[in-house]
């Protein structure tokens, strides 16, 4: 019952959050979902309803790395940052997905700025 109430809540902030922010072609939207055991963020151009780059903790460049799901995460952010370099992206807008800004979210976040995004 608890766990249902959690969820509620995280879409109740998730949607309110979503009706302020979009992305586009020159600032896409950086997307997070946040499971148990994995992290996974996304560049998402809502005008055309695509994903320009995608980055996860279950790629394989992961497999063989240990430690904390917050120094993943860090991981996480600087891979996608690299791969928006790649397709020409420097800026984006930040979505938390109804997450608190705290912990493996912010360590995301930091390591994408490390990376070299801008939000």
């Amino acid at each position: 019952m608890a766990t249902q109430n959690k969820v509620k809540r995280r879409l109740k902030i998730k949607y309110r959050v979503r009706k302020k922010i979009l992305g586009s072609d020159q600032k896409p939207r950086l997307c997070v979902f946040r499971s148990n055991k994995a992290i996974y963020a996304q560049l998402i151009n809502d005008d055309k309803g695509v994903t320009v780059a995608a980055a996860s903790s279950r790629e394989k460049v992961f497999a063989e790395k240990k430690g904390t799901k917050s120094e993943m995460a860090k991981e996480v952010g600087k891979l996608l940052a690299e791969k928006a370099k790649e397709a020409g992206i420097e800026t984006v807008v930040f979505d938390r997905n109804g997450y608190l800004y705290h912990g493996r979210v912010k360590s995301l976040a930091d390591g994408a700025r490390e990376g070299g995004l801008n939000f």
